[in-house]
């Protein structure tokens, strides 16, 4: 899976995008993907808030499309975008 952080997301994972290896017999939730994702990236660069933090605030779009349910699934293949709120809105 493709997971590409925006903004504030960017700058707490350190990175715009990475793959992700999605294993097992069952595809993850969006909840669990987004538990993956702050265990990949515990420490933020200095002076930015922790990926967790910033992931329980955002919103997603999976393959393009607004994914607002936690318990949507997430396949192997899926591009997954981070859009953390942004000012203004």
């Amino acid at each position: 899976m493709l997971v590409r952080y925006f903004a504030a997301a960017r700058a707490a994972a350190g990175t715009d995008s990475e793959t992700v290896p999605l294993d097992g017999p069952a595809a993850p939730t969006r909840r669990e993907v987004e538990c993956l994702l702050a265990a990949r990236h515990p420490q933020p660069p200095s002076g930015q808030p922790p990926l967790a933090q910033v992931l329980a605030r955002s919103s997603f779009l999976l393959d393009g499309v607004a994914c607002p349910d936690p318990r949507t699934p997430i396949g192997p293949d899926a591009v997954l975008d981070v859009l953390p709120p942004f000012s203004g809105g």
